[in-house]
């Protein structure tokens, strides 16, 4: 299956990298490795993850605090938002009920 991450999870992943660059240097760089590696995993995992009351997958990042919401549509894997699980879920909602 493909992967194809959409424009919203991308600014996702540049905000989480600055905010772990801020943090301490370089540890933004893990943080986009890490989640690249979760998100790859999903040609083998896609839809065995629980799914919310909007239809998106949610997968949980293994190293990192936050959560990855997909779909599968036909042979394609659309990365819709990778959301920080701190923040409030309210803030999740609105994402993926916008996408």
């Amino acid at each position: 299956m493909k992967i194809r991450i959409l424009k919203g999870a991308k600014n996702d992943l540049e905000e989480g990298f600055d905010f772990y660059e801020r943090q301490e240097p370089g540890i933004g760089a893990y943080f986009l490795t890490s989640l690249s590696s979760d998100i790859d995993s999903l040609k083998l995992y896609a839809g065995i993850h629980p799914q919310t009351v909007t239809g998106y997958y949610r997968m949980l990042a293994h190293r990192f605090p936050f959560v990855i919401y997909y779909k599968i549509v036909e042979d394609e894997i659309r990365i819709y938002a990778v959301l920080d699980t701190r923040r409030s879920p309210t803030l999740h909602y609105r994402r993926l009920f916008s996408s």
